[in-house]
Order: C-alpha cells, then sequence, then structure tokens
C-alpha cells in the first residue's frame, strides 16, 4: 500500500493489523536468550501500529519503532501505554533512514519493499554498519515468484525483491535461517498471495558450519544468476 493509504488506514481507532505480534517477532527470542535480552537494543523497521514493538518491549528489549506514518507511531505508543511498556519512536523513511545509533537487531517485517532498488546496497551497508558485533538481522521481503501474481492493492512506491536478492545483502555474515515461502492474505478485503523470503542472519559469529552453509549459498547464487 501507498504512504497516503497506511496513513489513513491508521487514522482509525481500530488497529488493522490487530494487536497480537506477528509470528516472525517470536523467533527473535529463540537467538537471545531471556536472560540476555534487557537492554539490549532492537530497531523495528516498519512498526506500524506498534504490535511486534510492544512485544518486543514487553520481552524485556530496548526497543526503536521505525515508521513513515506518523498515525501509526502514535497508535504503537497508544498501545505501549496499555501494556505498561516503553518504546521509543522514530519518523523516518527507510530510504533515506540514518539509524541513530548501533543497535543489537535490526527487524523489518511488511517494509523492505518500500526500498527502492537504487539505494538498497547503501541502506542495507548502513544496517549493517549500525549492527553490533554478534547482532542479528531478521528481514521480511515480498519477492517475485512465477506462481504469484502481483497483489491487487500492490502500490506504486513498492518494489519486490528477486527471490535469491534478501541473503545477498548479509551474504558475508552468519546465515542463521533463510526460506521462502507462499501465504494467502486479504488485506484491502481482496484475497490474494503473496511470496516472501526471511533470512535470520548473524554479525560475527562465523563457525566451521556456517562457512560450509556460506559456500554452498555462494555456489547456489552462481548457479541461480547464470540461469
Amino acid at each position: 500500500m501507498d504512504k497516503d493509504k497506511l496513513q489513513e488506514i491508521y487514522l482509525k481507532e481500530e488497529y488493522y493489523w490487530r494487536t497480537e505480534p506477528n509470528e516472525l517477532s517470536r523467533k527473535v527470542l529463540k537467538y537471545i536468550p531471556e536472560d540476555q535480552r534487557k537492554e539490549r537494543k532492537l530497531v523495528d523497521i516498519g512498526a506500524g501500529e506498534g504490535r511486534d514493538s510492544v512485544f518486543f518491549a514487553k520481552e524485556g528489549f530496548e526497543v526503536l519503532a521505525v515508521d513513515i506514518s506518523p498515525a501509526g507511531l502514535m497508535k504503537a505508543e497508544k498501545l505501549a501505554s496499555k501494556e505498561k511498556v516503553a518504546i521509543k519512536t522514530l519518523d523516518a523513511d527507510i530510504n533515506d533512514l540514518i539509524m541513530p545509533k548501533e543497535v543489537d537487531i535490526i527487524y523489518s517485517i511488511g517494509t523492505l519493499q518500500y526500498l527502492h532498488p537504487q539505494n538498497r546496497n547503501r541502506q542495507f551497508q548502513h544496517l549493517k554498519e549500525k549492527t553490533r558485533d554478534g547482532g542479528l538481522h531478521i528481514l521480511f521481503a515480498f519477492i517475485e515468484h512465477p506462481e504469484v501474481e502481483i497483489a491487487p492493492d500492490w502500490g506504486k512506491n513498492e518494489y519486490l525483491y528477486g527471490r535469491e536478492e534478501l541473503q545477498s545483502y548479509d551474504k558475508e555474515w552468519d546465515i542463521l535461517d533463510t526460506y521462502e515461502y507462499i501465504f494467502d492474505c486479504s488485506s484491502s478485503s481482496i484475497p490474494h498471495r503473496h511470496a516472501a523470503r526471511v533470512i535470520i542472519a548473524k554479525y560475527g559469529s562465523v563457525t566451521p558450519i556456517s562457512l560450509i552453509k556460506k559456500f554452498f549459498f555462494v555456489i547456489s547464487l552462481s548457479i541461480f544468476s547464470k540461469t
């Protein structure tokens, strides 16, 4: 959806995306033991109405919720207040986002498609430079897929990723997990499907097993690029 449409939706009293956290947000907990979450800095890029940001705050993380919609961020703050947790917010466009400080975790779902293709190398490099040693990237991106048509509510400022593109930006990191999937969606009350790629990568932790994974990952990229 375009920015103006999202702003219009978020101005309504009800929470468009509901208030329960996304399933991907729960995967973060798998990689950060409970006794190590306090004061870990996490940025949620494309926080929307704040459901995942508030979930992370309840789990003990120090959260910065970033979104291009002021109305969404206001609802995120309202939800945080209701749940008796604190979050910080930043109104920013992912295309020129400048991280105010280094963080331990960069999390993003449903937003990376707004990053224009010509800005991706620069912005992903910036995100890596602002991630502390041992930090995580948990990223979701909508991708091209031969079996999935463009969504009916796809905005003019949204851009799909190639099927192998997202993981290429963190290829020198330890890729802990990456997978592609297709799912049903009914946003804008129009049933449709999306294809997506998820990547979970860790900075500064390269093991022999991860090196083997990385070797085969590079080989697969090379083969894919020639087809």
